[in-house]
């Protein structure tokens, strides 16, 4: 099965104390977001998980640790965007993450490290032209550290539109120009560009549209044939990707983007925050009275016979 551990929120940047403590104790207690009394305990150990996801803005904390989850064919995703801190406040900048993005490959491998080149919006600042500049600059400075690269355009979820009221859809003319500089970028310097549930109008801008976290890419990633069970399906019916059961929690990233949709309220990320324990199987708190506490169904895809064979 695949564990992930970054839809949520950013556990490298500021978990990964916690993280450690859970692999070293081999399970963990997740909460379901919307009923939080049902909680759910997966086993974290190499023989049902065949791989942990990461999505990060900042790795460099685990980093010095990463050896610590090579059991677990590690697959990351690192986000690296030309915002600057008035839209990402607690965000490095880019060049650094670019230089943790290197250490991260340099250790896992470029078919297992993917960069995330998301949400786009445009505004004044951010127009178009700059852009695509940004992109081909960061494409050169990571050229043969990572194999594809992955777009999405802002969503104007709710909350979103509370939080980043200037944020506004991109314009159809404005994708097709993205997509076709972004994917000729990437041709330049060994990358492939792919969407994340964008439709199909980019295909023909030389974006690849198949899924950003295949069944492919993965096997490519850990180097084994994955046999996936039927009831392991994407979330959204645009989506073919294999996106795993998340352990993190909402309103828990103090990255504090704007235009973030896990979190909705600054001041209820403040208080998890202070209700964090590194020690506790639950990201956030402890296990509470009514809580009931259900193991997750957890299946290897890969299994003795299939490494034996592959």
């Amino acid at each position: 099965m695949i564990i992930n551990t970054g839809m949520r929120t950013d556990i490298p940047a500021f978990y990964g104390r916690w993280l450690r403590r859970r692999v070293a104790e081999g399970f963990v207690l997740v909460r379901n977001p919307y009923n939080p009394r049902q909680v759910t305990k997966y086993l974290l150990t190499p023989d049902v998980v065949d791989i942990m996801a990461f999505c990060s803005k900042n790795p460099a904390p685990l980093v010095p640790y990463l050896s610590e989850f090579d059991a677990f064919h590690p697959f990351w995703f690192v986000t690296i965007t030309p915002y600057g801190p008035e839209i990402e406040p607690n965000v490095p900048p880019k060049e650094s993450v670019m230089e943790t993005f290197k250490r991260v490959s340099d250790h896992v491998g470029p078919d297992s490290v993917s960069w995330r080149y998301d949400p786009i919006f445009i505004s004044e600042r951010y127009s178009l032209q700059a852009h695509i500049e940004a992109f081909e600059q960061m494409a050169e400075t990571l050229r043969g550290y990572t194999k594809q690269a992955v777009i999405s355009f802002i969503d104007l979820y709710e909350k979103t539109k509370r939080n980043f009221p200037e944020g506004r859809w991109v314009q159809q003319d404005e994708r097709i120009a993205i997509g076709t500089a972004f994917a000729k970028a990437g041709e330049r310097n060994g990358i492939t560009v792919r969407s994340c549930a964008e439709g199909t109008d980019l295909a023909a801008c030389g974006v690849d549209i198949s899924g950003c976290m295949t069944r492919q890419i993965l096997e490519e990633s850990c180097g084994e044939p994955l046999d996936v069970p039927k009831y392991e399906t994407a979330p959204r019916p645009e989506c073919s990707c294999l996106l795993g059961h998340d352990i993190g929690a909402y309103n828990t990233c103090p990255h504090d983007c704007r235009y973030c949709y896990a979190n909705y309220d600054k001041r209820l990320v403040r208080q998890n925050l202070r209700l964090h324990d590194p020690d506790s199987p639950f990201l956030i708190g402890h296990e509470m009275e009514g809580d009931r506490i259900t193991a997750a169904r957890q299946e290897p895809f890969i299994s003795d016979q299939m490494r034996m064979v592959f």
